[in-house]
C-alpha cells in the first residue's frame, strides 16, 4: 500500500484541466493509497467556505466520497486557502492537520508541512503570514460581504505577483523565495526527525542534507500549474513523480 502526498494544485475555474486532472487522480489512483494528504494551496484562493465556487463544490465531492471509501484526507493550510475551515473541511470528508505536523508514515517519524515557514529570509512575507494568520484578522475578513472578500483575493494575487517581480528585477528571487538553510536545519534539530515532506516553493526536489552530523531527507513537493506532482511512500521509500 501506498501514502500520497499533493501540494500547491492551486485549482481555480481558470484552469479546468488540472481540475479535471486532480479528479481522475483521485478515482484512478487515491482509491487504493492508505492516506491521502494534500500540503496546502489545494484552491489559487480561498477566502471563506461560503464561496459557492463550482470548483471547490466539485474538489468537495470527489473527496468526500473518497473519505467515505475508507481512505483518510488529511489537509495542512497554504497561503493561498490558510481561511478553509471546518465547514469546507466536513463536506469534504478532510482532516486538517496544524502546520507543521508529525506523523508516522509505516513506522518512520516525518515532520509535514506547506512549508513557508521555512522561507523566512523574505520577510515582507513572513509580517503578512502572522497578520493574516491571527484570529481577529480572519474574524473581521470573514465578516466582509463575499463580494469584499474575493476583491481583496485578487488584490492580494497581484501584490504577491509585483513582490516577486521586485525580488526578480534585483536577483534575489531564487534565495528569498527559496527555504532557509539555516531555517531548515534548525526545525530537524528542534523536532529530532530526519525527514521532512513540504511544498510552496514549487521546486520539486529530495535534499539530502547532513545536520549535525546527522543524515536527513527533504522532499519538495511540486505545483500543478503545468502537470500533477504526487510524492507516493510506502514501505521502501518515497518517489516523487509528475502526472499528465
Amino acid at each position: 500500500m501506498t501514502t500520497l502526498f499533493i501540494s500547491d494544485l492551486h485549482l481555480d475555474a481558470e484552469r479546468p484541466q488540472i481540475t479535471d486532472l486532480f479528479g481522475r487522480f483521485v478515482r484512478d489512483e487515491a482509491y487504493g493509497a492508505d492516506a491521502l494528504y494534500i500540503l496546502g494551496d489545494l484552491f489559487e484562493a480561498w477566502v471563506g467556505d461560503d464561496d459557492p465556487s463550482e470548483t471547490g463544490a466539485f474538489v468537495a465531492r470527489e473527496l468526500k466520497a473518497l473519505a467515505d471509501s475508507g481512505v483518510p484526507v488529511y489537509f495542512i493550510r497554504g497561503n493561498r486557502d490558510f481561511l478553509l475551515g471546518q465547514d469546507y473541511a466536513r463536506r469534504a470528508g478532510m482532516t486538517v492537520l496544524p502546520d507543521p505536523a508529525v506523523v508516522s508514515l509505516y513506522g518512520h517519524p516525518t515532520l509535514i508541512g506547506h512549508g513557508d515557514l521555512l522561507c523566512t529570509d523574505d520577510v515582507a512575507y513572513q509580517q503578512f503570514r502572522a497578520q493574516t494568520r491571527h484570529p481577529a484578522w480572519q474574524a473581521q475578513f470573514l465578516a466582509q460581504p463575499l463580494a469584499a472578500r474575493l476583491a481583496f483575493a485578487q488584490q492580494a494575487r497581484a501584490a504577491s505577483k509585483a513582490h516577486q517581480a521586485g525580488l526578480r528585477d534585483e536577483g534575489r528571487m531564487e534565495t528569498i523565495t527559496d527555504v532557509s538553510p539555516a531555517t531548515v536545519a534548525d526545525t530537524f534539530a528542534r523536532y529530532g526527525i530526519d525527514r521532512m515532506i513540504h511544498g510552496h516553493t514549487h521546486r520539486p526536489a529530495v535534499h539530502e542534507l547532513d545536520v549535525a552530523g546527522r543524515a536527513c531527507r527533504r522532499i519538495v513537493l511540486g505545483d500543478w500549474y503545468e502537470q500533477g506532482s504526487v510524492l507516493r511512500v510506502d514501505r521502501d521509500g518515497a518517489r516523487l513523480q509528475t502526472l499528465d
